[in-house]
C-alpha cells in the first residue's frame, strides 16, 4: 500500500506543470479556506460547525475535480485529466481515509487517463487498487461497480483481449442498469464501448443494433428535456419578462460524453449514409437538440443543415424534410430572441 501511494506522489510531481492550466487555476480560490489554520472556537458547537463547513468545502472540491477530470477524458485530453484526478483522490483520502470505497472513482479516472496515454502498466496498478478496495468493502454501490467494470473493459480492449472486454462491459451494463435503468443515459456508455468492439470485429449487425439503442436513449432524454423546458418557459416568466435559460440537465462531463458518443456514432453512420440515410439523419437531429440545449446555436444549425442537405440529396419524404425545417426555425427563433 505504501509503495502504491509513493508512486502516486511521484506521479503528482511529474504532472505539477500541467496542474496549473488544467485544474489548479480553477480551484485556487476554493483552496484558500482549506489551507488556512482553523480559528479558536469558544464552544464545541462552534468547533463542530467549523468542521462541517470544512468537510462540505472538501466534498465540493472532490466533485468539482472529478467532473473536470471526466470532461477532459471525454474530450481526449488525457494528460490534462491527471492533475484533476489526483486532486480528487487527495481530497477523498482527506475526507474518507486511505481504504474507503469512495477513493475508487478517482482511481478509475487515473486508470482511464493512463490508458489514454498508453501507460498500460500504470493503468493496471490503479485498477488493481480499485478492485482491491471494492473487494474489501461491504457497501460498494452498483454505480461504482459499473464504472469499475467499464474501466476493466477498456483495459482489456487496450490489450486486445476482446472476450474479456465483452465480459466486463456486460457487467458494466448490468450494474448501471441496476443503478439507473436499462434506458438511462448513464448506462449508454457501456453499450457504446460494447458496440465499438463489435464494430471493430466486423460484427456490424450487433454494432448497428447497439448504436441504434444508444441513439434512441439520448434522443428520448434530450427531447423530454426540451419538452419540460418549453413548458417551463411558457408557464414561468419572471416579473421582468425575461425568458428562463434552457440547459441540458447535464454537468460538463456528461455533455462532453454526449458529444463524444453521438459524434462517433454519426461518423460511423455517415460512412453508410448512402444505404441508410435515415439513421444518419436521426443522429444528426439528436446532435442538433444537444447543441441547442447547450446554447450553441451555431453548432446546432450546422448539424441541422447537414441533416436537411442529406434529406434532400437522398429524396427523403416531405415530412422528414419538414421536421428538419422545424428544427432550423427553432434555432433561428432562439438567435432572434436570445436569452438575457
Amino acid at each position: 500500500m505504501s509503495r502504491f501511494f509513493h508512486k502516486i506522489k511521484l506521479s503528482s510531481l511529474v504532472h505539477q506543470r500541467a496542474d496549473w492550466s488544467s485544474i489548479h487555476e480553477k480551484i485556487c480560490q476554493l483552496l484558500i479556506p482549506l489551507r488556512t489554520s482553523m480559528p479558536f472556537y469558544n464552544s464545541e458547537e462552534e468547533r463542530q460547525h467549523g468542521l462541517q463547513q470544512l468537510q462540505q468545502r472538501q466534498k465540493h472540491l472532490i466533485e468539482f475535480c472529478y467532473t473536470v477530470a471526466q470532461k477532459y477524458l471525454f474530450e481526449g485530453k488525457h494528460e490534462a485529466a491527471v492533475p484533476a484526478a489526483l486532486h480528487s483522490l487527495r481530497f477523498r483520502m482527506s475526507v474518507h481515509g486511505l481504504s474507503s470505497v469512495e477513493l475508487v472513482p478517482a482511481y478509475l479516472l487515473l486508470a482511464e487517463a493512463s490508458l489514454g496515454l498508453g501507460q498500460i502498466v500504470q493503468a493496471e496498478e490503479y485498477l488493481s487498487q480499485a478492485q482491491w478496495t471494492v473487494l474489501k468493502s461491504t457497501e460498494c454501490c452498483c454505480a461504482t461497480q459499473s464504472l469499475l467494470h467499464r474501466n476493466l473493459g477498456l483495459l482489456s480492449i487496450a490489450k486486445e483481449n476482446y472476450e474479456e472486454a465483452r465480459y466486463h462491459l456486460a457487467n458494466d451494463i448490468y450494474f448501471a442498469s441496476c443503478a439507473f435503468g436499462t434506458e438511462d443515459i448513464r448506462t449508454s456508455g457501456g453499450y457504446f464501448h460494447l458496440a465499438n468492439i463489435f464494430y471493430g470485429l466486423k460484427k456490424l449487425d450487433l454494432a448497428d443494433t447497439l448504436y441504434t439503442k444508444i441513439a434512441e436513449i439520448w434522443s428520448k432524454y434530450l427531447n423530454n428535456r426540451y419538452q419540460v423546458l418549453s413548458q417551463n418557459r411558457i408557464q414561468q416568466i419572471d416579473l421582468l419578462g425575461k425568458r428562463f435559460e434552457t440547459d441540458t440537465g447535464l454537468d460538463e462531463a456528461q455533455e462532453a460524453e454526449a458529444i463524444q458518443i453521438l459524434t462517433s456514432i454519426w461518423n460511423i453512420r455517415e460512412s453508410t449514409s448512402n444505404t441508410d440515410p435515415q439513421k444518419t439523419i436521426f443522429v444528426l437531429k439528436i446532435l442538433v437538440m444537444l447543441y441547442y440545449l447547450m446554447m450553441n446555436s451555431s453548432k446546432a444549425q450546422e448539424y441541422a443543415m447537414r441533416a436537411f442537405s442529406l434529406a434532400k440529396e437522398q429524396h427523403l419524404s416531405v415530412n422528414e424534410q419538414s421536421t428538419i425545417e422545424d428544427l432550423l426555425n427553432m434555432i433561428s427563433a432562439e438567435e432572434a430572441h436570445p436569452i438575457t
